[in-house]
């Protein structure tokens, strides 16, 4: 019965691999590289992406003070690039999405900092708790652009 079991994990697994375009021991044709985003004032949002997200800088090979640059770990990276114009207003549906350990630690950090959160509704200082579990927030940047916070990594 065990055998079974592991015969019939392996064909899945086979199968899944297959459907989505891969051969068995072949890495995926596609991979995230970096997430570029356009920010008006560059120390600003650096300094938010620091303290807030607590990113950490990476070298950052143009030298032309127009640019900071994030790992986002195997995802790739985030890159801040200056020039936006001010006060663009973005939509809550276009966002960054980022799962945390701890939610209720993120959330100390973002009061530390003064910096205000919604559940999806719009209800201040509330997380949504979707369907499956995952407590999500959702904040902006200096630049207006949307970002959530969830605890998706304790239902992997």
């Amino acid at each position: 019965m065990k055998t079974l079991r592991i015969f019939s994990i392996l064909i899945a697994i086979v199968c899944f691999q297959q459907a989505n375009g891969q051969s068995v021991g072949e890495a995926p044709t596609l991979y995230l590289n970096h997430i570029a985003m356009y920010v008006n004032d560059l120390k600003k949002s650096t300094t938010f992406y620091e303290n807030i997200l607590r990113l950490k800088q990476i070298p950052e090979p143009f030298h032309d003070g127009k640019h900071t640059w994030f790992t986002i770990g195997a995802a790739g990276s985030l890159h801040l690039i200056q020039g936006a114009p001010a006060n663009i207003t973005r939509d809550k549906n276009d966002h960054l999405c980022f799962s945390v350990n701890s939610i209720d630690d993120f959330i100390a950090n973002l009061n530390k900092h003064q910096i205000e959160y919604t559940n999806w509704p719009g209800t201040e200082k509330a997380p949504t708790v979707r369907v499956d579990g995952v407590k999500q927030i959702y904040f902006v940047d200096p630049d207006g652009h949307w970002i959530e916070i969830n605890d998706d990594v304790k239902k992997k």
